[in-house]
């Protein structure tokens, strides 16, 4: 089957938020109102990109990308990718790689000297998976929980 990668529109939201789920299935369902102002913001701010794969004329998977402007590396960006989600039925078909490979093109495009990710500890297929795709761990991460 043929996977294609674009650009996500707001049109595309419920399908966003069905895998989203997916992802995060304890999280509350944001309303229409919210899950909209969420979107406008998203699609406002600069270097943001969220990728949708479909296979089959089906969305099969999302990558949300950013690009940051950077100071160091003689002043070439870096590309943080969140939110990577493949819905269940359409993983280890290539869903993932296909999205992987956009993002990397994109991170390419803008010169890019590094994408980074962050994942659960304990994830370990989602792991071996990154690892396939050239991540290493190779930092270690903080986060901080605000609620």
């Amino acid at each position: 089957m043929t996977i294609t990668t674009r650009l996500a529109s707001e049109a595309d939201v419920p399908a966003l938020l069905a895998l989203l789920r997916e992802l995060h299935p304890e999280d509350p369902v944001p309303s229409a109102r919210a899950a909209a102002a969420a979107w406008r913001a998203i699609e406002n701010q600069p270097g943001r990109a969220i990728l949708l794969a479909e296979s089959g004329g089906v969305v099969a998977g999302t990558i949300d990308c950013v690009t940051l402007p950077n100071l160091t590396r003689g002043a070439r960006s870096f590309m943080l990718v969140e939110n990577v989600v493949v819905a269940a039925a359409h993983r280890r078909s290539g869903v993932g790689a296909a999205l992987m490979e956009a993002a990397f093109a994109m991170a390419r495009q803008a010169r890019c000297y590094k994408v980074q990710l962050l994942s659960r500890s304990g994830r370990d297929a989602a792991h071996a998976f990154y690892e396939s795709r050239g991540f290493r761990a190779v930092a270690q991460g903080y986060r901080v929980y605000l609620d």
